[in-house]
């Protein structure tokens, strides 16, 4: 299968980075802080939402602010500890791109994916975080904001996802979907093409378009 496309949008943490074990560890730290049951913490979505989203699903609207702010202290403090590490292929599918061909999209906080993202010496030219919006993924307020930014149309666009949050949220901004295996199994995926990782892809530059191909 070949894509073609203008601009490429991709999730950070789980589709380029993984984070997935500084997560548990920093939530699970931060529910027992904040008194949360191993029950309702159980019931909460956590990948590819923001936190002021998830804490509003766990507690009072006046506690959201603190609880937000010490999940991202936590989450911060962990990188340096095995917090953030490149996935497979990512350094040679960024590499392959023009600088303002791809923009980052993620959930994290602006200091969160900064720091993930210096930390494996990835430095995007355009990125997208849960500041920048008012409404989070699986909205698709995220991706058609970096479509914009970029200037291309986002039926031009290719959304890199790991979770059905941002998948949604690509469908919903009309954009084509390429799903990553690496949090999910592939049949829990809902994309337009499915792979491994990045390591399975392969990019080809002319005129301003990128073609994406599935290495066989």
């Amino acid at each position: 299968m070949k894509i073609h496309a203008e601009a490429l949008l991709f999730d950070n943490d789980g589709t380029l980075v993984s984070s997935l074990e500084s997560v548990r560890r920093c939530w699970t730290r931060w529910a027992e802080e904040f008194g949360i049951t191993a029950e309702d913490f159980a019931r909460v979505e956590l990948h590819g939402r923001t936190a002021v989203a998830i804490a509003a699903d766990l507690l009072p609207a006046d506690v959201v602010p603190a609880a937000v702010a010490r999940i991202e202290a936590l989450e911060v403090e962990d990188v340096p500890n095995g917090g953030a590490t490149l996935l497979p292929g990512t350094r040679d599918f960024l590499d392959s791109l023009p600088a303002d061909r791809w923009a980052v999209v993620t959930s994290a906080t602006r200091r969160l994916a900064e720091a993930r993202l210096a930390h494996v010496g990835i430095l995007p030219k355009t990125l997208v975080v849960a500041e920048d919006v008012t409404r989070g993924k699986p909205d698709p307020e995220p991706y058609l904001l970096a479509a914009r930014q970029l200037g291309v149309a986002p039926a031009r666009c290719v959304v890199f996802e790991d979770a059905p949050a941002g998948l949604q949220a690509g469908r919903a901004a009309g954009m084509i979907t390429v799903a990553l295996a690496t949090t999910h199994e592939a049949h829990e995926l809902d994309a337009d093409l499915v792979v491994s990782d990045l390591s399975a892809l392969s990019a080809l530059v002319s005129d301003g378009e990128v073609e994406i191909s599935a290495r066989r």
